[in-house]
């Protein structure tokens, strides 16, 4: 039971690296839309706005999918001491 645990703590990481770096393409890769921008410039941010758009989202989903398995494992293993 303990490497399935240590395997939800390890999804939980990874979520929140994928969050963080969907984070870091939104407010750093992205940030503000250019004012006046050529048509160049107007695809590199919106090409960044969907990469951190997407990363944010997966990295959330993961964090929540990690929580709910590592909370799901301690209540079965709660179950099976008593």
């Amino acid at each position: 039971m303990n490497k399935i645990k240590n395997a939800f703590r390890v999804i939980i990481a990874v979520g929140v690296i994928i969050l963080f770096t969907g984070l870091y393409y939104l407010i750093i890769k992205a940030g503000i839309p250019y004012q006046d921008a050529t048509f160049e410039m107007q695809i590199l941010y919106a090409k960044n706005m969907y990469i951190g758009d997407s990363l944010t989202t997966i990295g959330f989903i993961t964090i929540v999918l990690g929580i709910v398995g590592r909370i799901t494992t301690g209540i079965i293993e709660k179950k099976k001491g008593n």
